[in-house]
């Protein structure tokens, strides 16, 4: 499909005469990942003239080289993995094997559907889609150049939605069917070969090391701090994973800090800084990403960048010009689809209501799709006791859950963090199948204080994995002290 044809409307500024005219517009986003989608979405839900920018492929990276079809790799990698257990449930047949290329394909089809009905979608709102590369002259006017040519348009607001590209250790160089990265694997396909050096322990390592070889790769795991160690996750959480994740004999090799790679025809090698090597096919460069914004004209605002490369903003998400917002990855530290959604809603908010929101970026979801799913939401132990509360504690396990046994998959646990004096929700982290859904129930933007007691008044499907959100909080009430607060007054 060619993107530039099809959705450029570069046209709209072209008179018969032939004089090239201003289109003005309310808000203006650049850059259509789920942030940008969203912000016009719900800018012109809301009556307002919105355009968006586009430079690449419709979607960004989450729709097209990131969460959406990783997490469709992800739900192909628990079918073979859980294929272990067909047997003694009556399933009999062939073992279940991976082919990473055809898994690559079933995702692609699955992209190219989204994308058709993401574009269809705002092209039915009546949101103007440009695709070429945005770029400002001041604070109110956008250049955007495509192949059409150059045309300019007048906007009151502008979101900065341009998300982030991957970063690479220093003196380290992509190379084509080779060393990767994410972004190059979903673009270009699988490279040919089954030994795979997997280079990172962040996010998007841990969910990868998984994934290729429950797709039938020999994946070397190379960290340089173990799995998961930048991020709020607890303890038992990463223990719970580490397990996991042994038990397919998936284990990282933590201290190793690449320094060089060599390629050939026949493959690559990795050195770390002391002269260790690993020999692979190919490699995948899982080593984060950062804020794109280059080429944004941001020179000619007086939008300012931090140390890191993120975009200054206020707690509302307006940077240092008034009437220019950013969000999502630009912005930054924590860099997700979720963050971005959540960004969109509250600029967006702010822009047409009179009671106005601020970013909070603890009580967004943070997930992790690996040999177990992570979900955490809120404070961490160590956060809570640093802003003065005392943390109490509720705790339910999946294993005597009857429906994670029903599943064959009792791994995990729910675990709620509390204001030992208030009874206040100060967090809350579910680790097992489904704990990307089950974090919702937490997630809500009401009173916190109310949130236990709403928990335990809940009224769940059973068996569900839903009633261990319910066994967890009656435990920290009963074990706290909290019956009051979080049952209610008694007689």
């Amino acid at each position: 499909m060619n993107m530039a044809n099809d959705f450029t409307n570069i046209s709209y500024f072209i008179e018969k005469d032939g004089i090239m005219k201003t289109k003005n517009y309310d808000i203006t986003i650049i850059g259509s990942g789920p942030g940008g989608y969203r912000a016009a979405v719900l800018a012109t839900l809301r009556g307002k003239k919105t355009a968006i920018i586009e430079n690449q492929t419709w979607g960004g990276t989450c729709l097209n080289r990131g969460c959406v079809p990783k997490k469709d790799w992800h739900e192909t990698a628990k079918w073979i993995e859980q294929s272990r257990h067909f047997e003694k449930r009556g399933v009999v047949g062939m073992a279940l094997t991976g082919d990473m290329t055809q898994a690559w394909q079933h995702q692609h089809k699955v992209v190219e559907t989204v994308r058709a009905s993401y574009v269809d979608y705002l092209k039915r709102l009546g949101v103007h889609l440009y695709n070429g590369t945005g770029c400002f002259l001041d604070p109110r006017h956008i250049q955007i150049q495509s192949a059409a040519g150059l045309a300019e348009i007048h906007t009151e607001t502008s979101v900065i939605a341009t998300g982030s590209v991957p970063s690479l250790p220093q003196g380290i160089t992509t190379v084509p069917g080779k060393a990767l990265t994410s972004d190059m694997l979903y673009d270009d396909g699988v490279p040919s070969g089954d030994r795979v050096i997997m280079v990172g322990g962040g996010v998007i390592g841990t969910e990868f090391a998984y994934i290729f070889t429950q797709l039938g790769k020999q994946v070397e795991w190379l960290t340089h701090a173990p799995p998961l160690a930048h991020t709020r996750y607890s303890p038992q959480a990463k223990d719970t994973l580490k397990a996991a994740l042994a038990a397919l004999n998936i284990h990282p090799q933590a201290g190793f800090r690449i320094a060089r790679i060599e390629t050939t025809t026949a493959g690559v090698t990795v050195f770390d800084d002391l002269g260790k090597s690993v020999q692979g096919d190919w490699l995948l460069l899982a080593t984060g990403r950062h804020a794109f914004t280059e080429g944004l004209g941001l020179e000619n605002t007086n939008v300012t960048m931090d140390d890191r490369g993120f975009v200054r903003t206020n707690t509302m998400l307006e940077t240092e010009e008034p009437g220019i917002y950013a969000i999502g990855d630009a912005v930054g530290p924590i860099m997700n689809a979720n963050q971005a959604l959540s960004d969109a809603q509250i600029v967006i908010h702010n822009l047409l209501s009179a009671e106005k929101q601020e970013r909070d970026p603890l009580w967004v979801p943070e997930l992790v799709y690996s040999a177990v799913e992570l979900a955490r939401i809120g404070m961490d132990d160590d956060a809570a006791e640093d802003l003065g509360f005392e943390p109490a504690v509720g705790f339910a396990a999946f294993e005597t859950s009857p429906r994670a046994l029903g599943q064959d998959d009792s791994v995990g646990f729910v675990r709620l963090l509390a204001d030992m004096d208030s009874g206040e929700l100060l967090g809350g982290e579910i680790v097992g199948r489904d704990a990307g859904e089950l974090i919702h129930l937490l997630a809500g933007n009401g009173n916190r204080d109310e949130a236990l007691r709403k928990i335990v008044e809940t009224r769940v499907n059973h068996p569900s994995r839903a009633e261990e959100l319910v066994n967890a909080a009656e435990t920290l009430a009963a074990r706290w002290g909290l019956e009051e607060r979080i049952f209610g007054a008694t007689d």
